[in-house]
């Protein structure tokens, strides 16, 4: 006996995502999900800017790896297509890099939360980048002045740390030996 024709909604791809016309907003796909964002605010782009500023000489200067900021398109799964506001890709798994984008979940991603995006990078994006094999997720929040770091552990993304600027707390990861970012210059 045949299954009725359900009309059940279907799960988007990446096939999908590259048909969605450039308009200037941030498009992902969250397990199937088509999700919209417009550009961010001047305060997350200085963000941004202040981290690429001290992680990407850092990287280049160690032969790390490769670090990326947004947009760039990460293929997690033909399910997931993130835009991480930063990420990073080490030379262990270079192949993972190729012309068009990222095939497969990077060493680290930062995401800087804001109102619009809180709810979905807290959500539904870190439980994709969990189960997705992402190493490490660093959520900076300007409106608390401070970072939350997760790592991996197992099959899971572990709460590692919880930095304040405020506190004078600095950043390290074990993914960048030598590294230290003092969270009272990034969030100022």
């Amino acid at each position: 006996m045949a299954l009725p024709d359900l009309d059940l909604p279907r799960k988007l791809t990446y096939d999908d995502y590259v048909l969605l016309p450039e308009d200037g907003q941030r498009h992902e796909i969250l397990d199937g999900e088509h999700y919209v964002t417009p550009a961010p605010f001047i305060r997350h782009q200085r963000i941004s800017s202040k981290l690429h500023n001290r992680l990407g000489p850092f990287i280049e200067e160690n032969r790390l790896g490769e670090l990326f900021a947004a947009p760039a398109d990460v293929v997690l799964s033909r399910h997931d297509v993130v835009q991480p506001d930063l990420l990073f890709i080490s030379n262990a798994r270079a192949a993972i890099i190729t012309e068009q984008n990222v095939q497969g979940a990077p060493d680290l991603v930062i995401e800087i939360l804001s109102k619009r995006t809180r709810r979905r990078d807290e959500g539904i994006k870190l439980e994709r980048y969990e189960q997705l094999g992402v190493g490490e997720c660093w959520l900076f929040d300007p409106d608390r002045r401070g970072t939350r770091v997760y790592r991996r552990d197992g099959d899971r993304l572990v709460l590692v740390a919880a930095l304040s600027a405020g506190a004078g707390d600095v950043l390290t990861t074990p993914l960048l030996p030598g590294l230290v970012i003092r969270l009272s210059e990034v969030l100022s």
